[in-house]
């Protein structure tokens, strides 16, 4: 039976709050030698399909393992990982690695990979052009706003010969970036959950694979462009606070994550729109 405890906004901003307070009084941020690793292991989740995929261990495969588990689901792409430095939670499912460094660079946190589990490809959605040829003088892109989905966009664009971003360029690149722009795109730059909404306003919009799925999108079949997935950094993982890798109920779900259960459960679902990693 479903059991996933969805977060109001009164309680993400307590919970960013308890961080901010919490951080005054960190030791360098590694967890205590003496953790308690008792009780069931709460890990926050983006909804689609991190959740799923966990509601799936949960539901098929954490009772024969020992394992209890509880989700709660997050919608943006910052309170899981303070709620996992301030030990509200003992791990985090919903990010990469590039994003993951610039956060931790940013804010002073130390949350660490255990195990990456898939991939969601970007993509290039429209409700007014069936392929990116199409895009007319002077269109205007949907983008994520926070430095690196925004650079991974601008890279997806790129890769299409839509633009042509400055040589060398890495995970901070802007539209400040693009040294050609032979249609004169126009970039709106948006929260990244806000992507999807804006496809009846812009011509065209840069969605994270996540909330494409959460809005009814199918990347493989929707999407005008989509990222590869060969050599793609960006692969997703299940993280804790450094120190908390070694936390059995952690061991215990990195491998259950990786199995040939959830593989099968994400193609199945997914059908080539989240791409097993392992």
């Amino acid at each position: 039976m479903r059991n996933t405890a969805k977060l109001t906004t009164a309680v993400l901003a307590a919970g960013a709050l308890t961080f901010a307070l919490s951080a005054c009084g960190s030791d360098k941020g590694s967890s205590s030698a003496s953790a308690d690793y008792s009780g069931p292991l709460v890990v926050a989740a983006s909804p689609t399909p991190h959740a799923e995929i966990l509601d799936y261990v949960k539901d098929h495969l954490a009772k024969k393992a020992g394992l209890d588990l509880e989700v709660r689901e997050f919608t943006d792409y910052v309170t899981p990982n303070t709620a996992t430095e301030d030990g509200s939670v003992g791990a985090n499912y919903f990010q990469n690695q590039p994003y993951l460094d610039d956060f931790n660079k940013k804010n002073g946190t130390h949350i660490v990979p255990v195990v990456t589990v898939h991939l969601e490809p970007l993509g290039l959605y429209s409700h007014k052009v069936k392929s990116a040829d199409a895009l007319k003088s002077g269109a205007t892109i949907a983008v994520p706003n926070d430095s690196v989905n925004e650079a991974r966009a601008l890279k997806l664009l790129a890769a299409n010969k839509l633009i042509t971003l400055k040589s060398g360029v890495g995970n901070e690149a802007t539209p400040a970036d693009i040294t050609e722009n032979p249609k004169k795109l126009k970039f709106k730059e948006l929260e990244a959950a806000q992507t999807p909404r804006s496809l009846d306003d812009v011509d065209a919009a840069v969605i994270n694979g996540n909330y494409a799925i959460s809005s009814g999108l199918k990347p493989a079949t929707d999407a005008i462009v989509l990222e590869s997935a060969t050599n793609n950094p960006y692969g997703n993982f299940l993280a804790v606070k450094k120190g908390n890798e070694k936390d059995p109920r952690v061991k215990k779900l990195a491998t259950l994550l990786t199995s040939p259960e959830v593989k099968k459960f994400i193609e199945d679902k997914y059908a080539g729109s989240v791409i097993p990693s392992f």
